[in-house]
């Protein structure tokens, strides 16, 4: 075992704990126990003292001097003011001050001071010991003194002296057992999510983490880390589906770049026509690589947060117009259908046009490759009380409901072909999505088998209000 293991260090915390607690044991049950016998006699006496005070009237006050004396293990005598006794209570234990020795001097002087109170300490001479003695006067003639002796628990102490060396030692081989066990009960799954954790780190996704331990920090870091597994897991599967996609995308128009390029070379260097005609397609093709480069370097921009809003005030109507403009080549050429409704001839709002444009466009771009046979493709733009609706709509086949939630995942492509050969690297969408979250627009998709779907985004009327 490593000298920082988890499992080391939670066996020296134990054990530590474990030497503190002894220590308090012998400093508090050995060198501080005359102290704390000291005080607690004190409080004793004095209940007893307030006792007698408070009862000194009473008829009963005899039985009640020896049931106060007899619970605190204190002496009472009464004396009067020539210091001879009246009453001794029954209890007369070790270490108190016979009322034969009347002729002490401490209860003259106390007599004689006038005072109320006074706490005196002195050496009997009948036991050698020391003995603590509270004088209360009562009145004028009748004076009370409570007496204990302070030396009665040195043989306890020997005792707890010895129990303690025994308790010791059965307490350090305990906690070396008992530190040892829970030490390696805590870090034994520790231990194997790090080595299935390493193990992750390598690639290797089929790792599980789990812990048999009814420890609720465990099963929360368990949870995790195969929560962690599974969105790696994930994109590590879009990440090579991204690399399949891309490579795919840029193979066929490489080659078809390099093919134009030779025939125009080798079969048509005389044929201006034929070479015209080359040089069209070797464009279109560069053009295809340029969308897929540009999707590429948009999506990483946005999430590296590089990206911020450059609002400006536009006209929605005439930007939508002007991305359909684009299409212009479909309509002629393949027949396409782009339906444009939308009741007010401008919408000014205030948003970053170049983000929204991209928004339009690939949300157009995605229903064309999608819509059905009638080629058509609508744009709806309502306006609303509280926002602006715009709508792009396709006649195809719809989306699975499965789908449905994964369509905006960057990387993610429907597996079904496209209507049209166009480039397809599954960011579109993402796009979409970053620019939409960034300029907090509340977005969606609806779709119905063999009737289409219906991407949508809706921008409030609060936010053209910023400026």
């Amino acid at each position: 075992m490593k000298k920082n293991s988890l499992h080391i260090k939670i066996w020296q915390y134990f054990l530590i704990f474990s030497l503190l607690i002894l220590g308090f044991l012998w400093a508090f049950q050995v060198l501080f126990l005359n102290q704390f016998y000291r005080i607690s006699k004190t409080k004793d006496i004095a209940a007893v003292a307030n006792t007698i005070e408070q009862y000194k009237d009473d008829e009963d006050i005899a039985d009640i001097i020896d049931r106060a004396a007899m619970n605190k293990s204190v002496c009472v005598e009464i004396v009067n003011e020539k210091a001879s006794t009246l009453y001794s209570s029954m209890y007369f234990g070790k270490g108190c001050v016979s009322s034969k020795q009347n002729s002490l001097s401490y209860k003259k002087d106390f007599i004689k001071s006038n005072k109320y109170r006074q706490t005196y300490e002195l050496i009997n001479p009948m036991f050698d010991n020391r003995t603590l003695i509270q004088a209360v006067r009562l009145d004028s003639e009748t004076y009370a003194f409570i007496n204990t002796s302070m030396d009665p628990i040195d043989g306890t102490v020997d005792i707890l002296q010895t129990q303690l060396i025994y308790v010791t030692a059965i307490v350090l081989v305990l906690s070396f057992i008992i530190a040892y066990f829970i030490s390696h009960h805590i870090s034994k799954p520790i231990v194997q999510m790090n080595q299935a954790a390493k193990g992750l780190a390598e690639g290797r996704f089929q790792v599980s983490f789990k812990s048999e331990e009814d420890i609720k920090e465990l099963n929360e870091l368990a949870s995790t880390l195969n929560y962690a597994r599974d969105e790696l897991a994930k994109t590590d599967e879009l990440r090579q589906d991204l690399m399949a996609n891309v490579s795919h995308d840029l193979k066929t128009p490489l080659t078809m770049i390099k093919a134009y390029a030779e025939m125009s070379r080798d079969l048509h260097a005389n044929d201006k026509n034929k070479q015209k005609e080359d040089m069209d397609i070797i464009i279109s093709e560069v053009d295809r690589l340029t969308i897929l480069v540009n999707d590429i370097l948009e999506l990483s921009s946005m999430q590296s947060n590089i990206n911020e809003l450059n609002k400006e005030e536009f006209d929605l109507i005439h930007l939508t117009e002007e991305i359909l403009h684009r299409y212009k080549v479909l309509q002629e050429t393949e027949n396409y259908v782009f339906e444009f409704n939308h009741e007010d001839k401008e919408i000014i709002i205030y948003a970053d046009k170049k983000k929204l444009e991209q928004v339009i466009y690939n949300l157009v771009n995605n229903a064309i490759n999608y819509t059905g046979e009638d080629n058509r493709v609508i744009i709806n733009i309502v306006n609303n009380k509280d926002d602006i609706l715009i709508e792009i709509k396709d006649t195809g086949k719809g989306i699975k409901e499965e789908d449905l939630p994964y369509i905006w995942d960057k990387y993610y492509k429907n597996k079904k072909k496209h209507k049209r050969n166009l480039v397809g690297t599954g960011l579109g969408l993402s796009i979409v999505k970053n620019a939409l979250v960034l300029h907090h627009y509340e977005y969606g998709v609806t779709s119905e088998k063999n009737k289409g779907s219906c991407f949508y985004f809706k921008i409030p009327k609060e936010n053209n209000k910023e400026k």
